[in-house]
């Protein structure tokens, strides 16, 4: 591959992990930019906004290590603008969904949920590639659950429903072939 092809490939995937970060840093309180109850009230920038916001230092550096780790290949094979289409689309399709759980929990729970973090979009990727990559379907499900539970069960709030929501959209957009 020529250099110059490399730098094409990787340039969305990177952008996507500087965007990510600089937005970290910027925007200390993210209350008006996570997944809450507030988009029901026509705040519909949270379904995009939501995707860039991150709990802590350690859940951006998670999230990002991930994102970088299948974000490369699939950029790599599916080119930058494909690539895009399936990490937004997917991404918001997965927020979409999301919001409707956290509508729900939020009214059966009575308690305000936000939700922030890449992971859902990120989890679009794992579904594409477990599909693409059917040697390793069972060993990604099976990450997607440990990561969805796991910390749970140490007492640490994690979106599980955004990370099957959006492991789910991903299967199902490489199924449909529609970026293929």
């Amino acid at each position: 591959m020529l250099k110059k092809d490399i730098l094409g490939v990787f340039m969305f995937c990177i952008a996507l992990i500087v965007s990510n970060c600089i937005l970290y840093f910027l925007i200390p309180d993210n209350a008006i930019y996570s997944l809450n109850i507030f988009l029901m009230k026509g705040a519909y920038w949270q379904l995009l906004t939501s995707m860039f916001m991150h709990a802590n230092l350690t859940h951006l550096a998670l999230n990002m290590v991930v994102l970088y780790q299948f974000g490369h290949i699939l950029e790599r094979h599916l080119g930058s603008f494909k690539f895009g289409i399936l990490y937004f689309i997917g991404g918001l399709f997965c927020s979409l969904l999301s919001a409707f759980y956290v509508y729900y929990d939020s009214i059966r729970s009575q308690s305000f949920i936000n939700l922030v973090g890449a992971s859902g979009a990120i989890c679009v990727l794992i579904g594409f590639y477990a599909y693409a990559d059917k040697r390793s379907f069972l060993g990604l499900v099976i990450a997607v659950l440990l990561m969805s539970f796991a910390p749970m069960l140490m007492g640490v709030n994690v979106a599980w429903f955004a990370h099957i929501f959006g492991f789910i959209c991903g299967y199902l957009i490489a199924r449909t072939r529609i970026l293929v």
